[in-house]
């Protein structure tokens, strides 16, 4: 062979090597995740690869989400650790690659192993046959979320709905496969961030920056899930990592950017031509390590993250409403007889309420000559803060803190009114506290320990702003309701303490759980209703306190004449009815108005198990075991219905011929519920590699909710709310003004005095209340008016709720599209 044919030889082999090359011996790129033994992502850890008998070494960083990449693996059989905070996991057996398909991501346990896991593994182990949604930092902080509420994720989960009735501590709630909203529980990194005493959600406004996984639970939950819950939702904050790293935001919504609604109201000056709106929301985030030059080095030790997020609103509603014309405020009434006029003498009394309604302004609206149409604002403004810090005590030891804190000022509850007034708007306003620490300890290599202590305070409350004006309404929707709050006042200072103590043991294809929760309620709770006093004007009928001529003469009324509508009643001073809710001398007022100090304990026992039984078959079940003590009040302030038979033998309330009898401080007021038992049983088979069957059954303890289910503390005979009609001969007093009321002492059947001492807690437990004497003084008061009593109470057998879940389902993942 000639020396050219040998070149072309040799360069002939050369281009068939550079085809056959990538299809032959392609080197391999590892996109990986690295995760902890509860699928969660791990920032900032080095993954090292070390090829065995001197082959080559590749060491990588994972970014925020716990991804990392290393590209052009050769094949090979490696040996691979992950560090992390000075703390190193080694996989017990090597890393075989043999091609370029490699799906495989590195998950770190307690016992200091490194497993390897494939992408549909780690999408088995966080599916549950609970059903629920799990969503990453990623998804939650790329979803478009009106004003960044990470509640609003929740509606992503199967039966899941908004629960039109539950926003008492105005923070939308969710219905979870049909229960109400207060049963859905929250929690932010395991801690309770439930209301204490409403239920619902506390700090939805999280800055979702900073929040790393949403984990949603529902229906058939694990047994370390408690609390009555139809629904758990945790919320896992981001952590610092050893580089400094985070973010900043800012949203601008404004009045500009808005069409004008049709039915807004148009300023004859085209100034005003939308109402005003102008939102603001702003926030960063920041993390790393805690270092404090010549004093700490906490670099690989100590981590922290904290996340601010503000939001500023002042929104602009349109209102419009019916309020005196200028001839009703005189007296001149063309509309009680059409085609008459009468001339009603104005009360001085009256006229203050006619001249507080401003003047009408839109004579061709929809109430004609009476309405009025104005702009309102609405503020709100909130201001929330959190703290997070993350700190290694040893290698088997760790610590977790973290402090948040919300400022929740507004909304404006009745814009209507305050375009009247703006001392009769009610604002709404929340001051949140959340303060929880988390000890983990790995106690050996196949068992750890997690201890936490957590404190959540909630203030969710409506706050009148005028205490000395009475309501006042028309039955007959003559005007818009002046002051309609009257003074009315609800809330709730709530406090919950959680500790919890957990373990964990793995032993061969079976992780064991079991633990214990206490939870520790002190709350305060404002009730009052119409404690100004409220004045309704039509409904019923009054009698004229004085003589009012007609034009025509055909419809004169005289004094003591039925006055025949609410208009002739506003302008005489003669209300149909009269409320008011009165406290006792013992009880408190303004705005601690009729506040009861309630309490209660929880203590929670569970166990269950993780049994890998084949390696398409897992199998979960446990029990829980729930007890509640009987709600109770601070300082006693207790009353309770009981009802008895001919014998006086206790008897049930839907017993017709029962004996009624009130006692104060009842003891105990209900029955103790031991039967707390909640087991649960789930089922996953994992059919092929990306399709999983799952069923399970369960029975979880519902306890009662504190706001809605309490009907044992701060009722009669601390406080009476009395109504008054009118009678011939006996017409109902009105004045402008907040007017006192003293309700009767209240005796014991013995004819004693029950708060003798001035103090609740004096009373002795059972004392029976004289409440027939009470009764009797009362309508005493109110000449030809029989007051009987508002009386609620708890039923004997009262106790927790059971929820009974079942499900059964199938998972598959297509892929991408």
């Amino acid at each position: 062979m000639c020396r050219r044919q040998q070149i072309d030889l040799v360069a002939l082999i050369h281009i068939l090597l550079l085809f056959v090359a990538p299809s032959s011996f392609a080197a391999s790129s590892w996109n990986g995740a690295v995760i902890d033994d509860t699928g969660r992502p791990v920032a900032g850890a080095v993954v090292k690869v070390h090829g065995k008998r001197g082959g080559p070494e590749y060491a990588v960083s994972t970014l925020s989400d716990g991804k990392f990449v290393i590209q052009r693996m050769e094949a090979g059989s490696y040996e691979v650790t992950v560090r992390s905070a000075e703390k190193e996991w080694k996989a017990a057996v090597p890393l075989v690659i043999k091609d370029a398909g490699l799906d495989v991501l590195l998950q770190i346990v307690a016992s200091g192993e490194v497993l390897f896991k494939t992408s549909a593994q780690v999408a088995e182990m966080r599916l549950q046959a609970s059903g629920g949604e799990q969503l990453s930092s990623s998804e939650v902080s790329s979803l478009p979320l009106n004003a960044r509420d990470f509640s609003k994720l929740l509606l992503l989960a199967a039966g899941t709905m908004t629960d039109a009735n539950g926003a008492a501590n105005f923070t939308q709630q969710f219905a979870v496969n049909g229960q109400r909203g207060v049963t859905t529980v929250f929690a932010t990194d395991g801690f309770d961030t439930t209301d204490p005493e409403m239920g619902g959600a506390t700090f939805s406004n999280f800055n979702v920056d900073a929040i790393q996984e949403v984990q949603s639970n529902s229906g058939v939950m694990a047994a370390e899930i408690g609390h009555g819950a139809a629904s758990y939702t945790n919320v896992i904050t981001k952590f610092g990592v050893t580089q400094i790293h985070g973010s900043m935001f800012e949203f601008l919504r404004n009045a500009s950017l808005d069409a004008r609604n049709y039915f807004d109201y148009r300023d004859p000056t085209g100034r005003h031509r939308i109402p005003p709106f102008i939102r603001n929301e702003f926030g960063f985030t920041n993390g790393g390590s805690v270092v404090l030059p010549g004093i700490y080095n906490g670099k690989d030790r100590t981590f922290y993250f904290g996340e601010y997020q503000g939001f500023r609103q002042v929104l602009g509603t349109t209102q419009v409403l019916p309020v005196p014309t200028e001839a009703e405020r005189q007296g001149i009434d063309t509309t009680t007889f059409p085609g008459d006029t009468l001339a009603v003498p104005v009360s001085a009394e009256a006229a203050g309420v006619l001249n507080g309604y401003p003047m009408p302004n839109e004579p061709n609206g929809p109430f004609g000559e009476r309405t009025y149409a104005a702009s309102s604002k609405v503020v709100t403004r909130t201001d929330q803060f959190s703290i997070r810090v993350d700190h290694r005590i040893s290698d088997k030891a760790s610590l977790t803190t973290r402090f948040s804190l919300n400022q929740v000022s507004g909304p404006l509850t009745n814009p209507d009114q305050t375009v009247i007034n703006p001392t009769f708007g009610v604002l709404f306003f929340d001051h949140q506290r959340n303060f929880g620490a988390h000890y983990t300890r790995t106690i050996s290599a196949r068992m750890a320990s997690d201890t936490s202590v957590s404190y959540i305070r909630s203030t969710p409350f409506f706050s009148p702003g005028n205490h000395t004006q009475p309501g006042i309404t028309f039955a007959d929707g003559l005007y818009q309701p002046y002051n309609q709050p009257a003074g009315s006042i609800f809330g709730s200072y709530s406090n919950l303490y959680q500790l919890k103590q957990d373990f964990s043991w793995s032993h061969g294809a079976q992780v064991f759980k079991w633990g214990t929760e206490i939870r520790v309620n002190r709350d305060s709770t404002i009730f009052g209703v119409n404690p100004n006093g409220l004045y309704e004007f039509g409904g019923g009928t009054a009698f004229s306190p004085v003589n009012i001529t007609s034009a025509s003469g055909t419809h004169d009324i005289h004094a003591g004449d039925p006055l025949p509508d609410a208009l002739t009643g506003l302008l005489t001073g003669t209300p149909y009815s009269y409320n008011i809710m009165v406290p006792a001398d013992i009880t408190p007022v303004g705005g601690k108005f009729n506040e009861a100090g309630v309490r209660r304990e929880a203590y929670n026992f569970y166990f269950q198990d993780v049994w890998k039984a084949t390696p398409k078959l897992t199998v979960s079940y446990g029990l829980r075991y729930e007890v509640n003590s009987r709600i109770y009040e601070a300082t006693k302030r207790t009353s309770l219905p009981v009802f008895f038979d001919a014998n006086s033998n206790p008897t049930g309330y839907w017993n017709r011929n029962a004996i009624q009898k009130i006692l104060i401080n009842p003891q105990p007021p209900y029955d103790q519920d031991w039967k707390g038992f909640g087991p649960r049983l789930a089922v996953d088979y994992a059919e092929e590699k990306h399709t999983v069957l799952h069923a399970g059954g369960a029975i979880t303890t519902l306890i009662p909710n504190l706001w809605q289910d309490n009907s044992l503390t701060a009722g009669i005979p601390y406080v009476s709310a009395p109504s008054i009609f009118a009678h011939p001969g006996e017409p109902i007093a009105f004045k402008n003004t907040f007017v006192p009321l003293n309700l009767p002492t209240a005796y014991n059947v013995q004819g004693q005095p029950i708060f003798a001492t001035g103090r609740s807690e004096d009373v002795p437990a059972n004392t029976e209340f004289d409440y027939v004497r009470f009764q009797n003084e009362l309508n005493a008061l109110a000449p030809g008016n029989v007051q009987l009593l508002s009386v609620t109470g708890i039923a004997k057998n009262f106790g927790n709720g059971y929820i009974g879940s079942w499900t059964a389902g199938v998972d598959h993942d297509f892929g991408d599209f």
